[in-house]
């Protein structure tokens, strides 16, 4: 039974054997119109889940992130840029609120390995390519409701987590820790869903 039994029953469970999609895709953009400096981010994660038990999923994503700036010192250019392939595997457990609004937790592993680079034509500037590697846990909670059978609608609180960030060939690497919850970081997402 790959179907979701959502419709008729006050205690809605998403069934083992569903799959569903999702993902993120995000850019941003911002130019000084002063000093011409510019600043541009994007980023893409396909993400796929399969129920391997009664509202329990796992998953992972994985995908693409880049971000550059764009800077002048006097008439010279100076751009420096971050690129990285993604994946984040995930396991998320989902409760039942209504017939079809959820609450969910999610426990996921994202990790990052890419390169910084910066570049110039400038002789006052050095120029460099360092690669990284980042790697974190980090729990999120989260409301889902599902509009139909195939589509649902769902909000992420907030992330509790830790990231550590190393370059390759540079003996020093940074810790992050993120605790707590930020009404003003929520993010909204759509997901389909596989059912018969």
């Amino acid at each position: 039974m790959g179907a979701i039994a959502l419709f008729g029953l006050s205690n809605a469970q998403i069934a083992k054997g569903t799959t569903y999609l999702s993902g993120q895709v995000n850019y941003t953009s911002t130019q000084d119109n002063n000093t011409d400096a510019k600043s541009e981010d994007f980023k893409i994660i396909p993400t796929v889940g399969y129920f391997v038990g009664t509202n329990l999923a796992v998953g992972v994503g994985v995908g693409y992130q880049n971000g550059s700036t764009t800077s002048f010192i006097a008439d010279d250019k100076v751009k420096t840029s971050t690129d990285a392939i993604v994946v984040a595997p995930f396991v998320r457990k989902y409760w039942t609120l209504g017939e079809k609004f959820y609450f969910f937790g999610q426990l996921e592993v994202p990790m990052a390995f890419g390169k910084d680079k910066r570049e110039s034509n400038s002789p006052l500037v050095n120029e460099y390519e360092n690669k990284f590697t980042s790697i974190g846990v980090n729990v999120k909670p989260g409301l889902d409701y599902f509009l139909n059978k195939n589509w649902s609608i769902e909000a992420t609180i907030g992330e509790f987590g830790y990231n550590n960030f190393k370059y390759k060939d540079i003996d020093n690497s940074t810790d992050n820790f993120n605790f707590g919850l930020n009404l003003s970081s929520v993010t909204f997402g759509v997901k389909y869903v596989f059912a018969k």
